[in-house]
């Protein structure tokens, strides 16, 4: 985490108004990020505050609902290609995980894919290494890294992951949590690290009817619901802010014209939160954004995935077209 100011021993040099300057233009602290995007209008939080323990836990909890079909059909996608993927993306590479979670979703694939090293990518840190450690049980013949890191800023890999021979995954259709200009920095960045030998191998979730949509992430448990108040309590630890979460309800809708799933806390009556330093008080009924999951057509995706670099890309889909798989290279 950057912090907006230092303290050094001697006094600088430069006039005061230098130092003015520089705090200025400082980056903000993740708090201050935090405090920012719930005082714009409407609030926000990042979709990355879901992922506490708890948050990692209720995920796993909401892929087996039955409304949930994302990830049983990626599974199917997956199962049904895997010669086809494993002869494309080749074997004995080193697989890196992005948003790697329980890490199951690539551990499936270790059959196939053989890979020689996996590298595991969470923000989620505690969650990631016990998931990890569970994984090397079962696989000891493979070499294993948890790395925890923010998909939304700069992707760093430890020295000793090789710059040649590595596959990216991206499973779940995270990558449509991210605007279609992040998505792009996303994948820029991605190919950047794949280069010059590598690949991404990335799932992601396909137009279809608005109420199947809405009901993927309104279901009738209400696990999704727990999922989304979960994210105030994460927040109330981060930033000592008093969130209750029974003032505040999930609201699912799919935006058609931004083609996107968008889930929002919305107010139920009157309140105000409070913070170290701040407030804002919120209207019966208004809403904090909370994430946004675009929904792509096979052509323009594999557009997007050209623009960010890769030079070949490989599709498969399920029966109905509902979810696919690409596999974008340089080569």
């Amino acid at each position: 985490m950057q912090q907006r100011h230092a303290y050094i021993d001697e006094p600088l040099e430069e006039p005061a108004s230098m130092d003015a300057d520089l705090l200025e233009n400082a980056p903000l602290s993740e708090s201050e990020q935090i405090v920012d995007a719930l005082l714009r209008s409407p609030a926000e939080i990042s979709p990355k505050y879901f992922y506490n323990s708890l948050g990692s836990r209720l995920f796993e909890l909401i892929t087996e609902v039955p409304e949930y079909y994302p990830t049983r059909t990626e599974r199917a996608v997956f199962h049904q290609h895997r010669a086809e993927i494993a002869a494309t993306v080749g074997t004995g590479r080193t697989l890196i995980d992005l948003g790697a979670g329980n890490c199951e979703k690539a551990g499936a694939l270790f059959g196939s894919l053989r890979p020689s090293r996996y590298v595991a990518v969470d923000i989620s840190t505690d969650f990631l290494q016990a998931a990890v450690a569970d994984l090397q049980q079962r696989f000891p013949e493979i070499d294993m890294l948890a790395v925890g890191a923010d998909l939304s800023g700069e992707i760093c890999l430890p020295a000793s992951v090789p710059e040649r021979q590595r596959v990216f995954f991206y499973p779940g259709s995270s990558i449509g949590n991210f605007d279609p200009e992040q998505a792009l920095a996303l994948l820029v960045q991605v190919r950047k690290l794949a280069a010059p030998d590598g690949g991404l191998l990335i799932g992601y979730d396909l137009i279809k009817p608005q109420a199947v949509l809405e009901a993927a992430y309104d279901d009738a448990l209400g696990i999704t619901s727990a999922f989304n108040l979960n994210i105030l309590n994460h927040l109330n630890t981060l930033i000592q802010s008093d969130f209750k979460l029974r003032d505040w309800r999930h609201r699912a809708l799919f935006n058609a014209r931004r083609s996107r799933i968008e889930m929002h806390l919305e107010a139920r009556h009157a309140t105000t939160v409070q913070w170290p330093g701040g407030a804002r008080s919120f209207a019966a009924g208004e809403r904090i954004h909370t994430e946004s999951s675009y929904k792509y057509r096979v052509a323009d995706f594999s557009a997007l995935l050209k623009l960010a670099g890769f030079t070949q890309v490989q599709t498969w889909t399920d029966a109905q077209q509902w979810f696919a798989v690409s596999y974008a290279s340089l080569a």
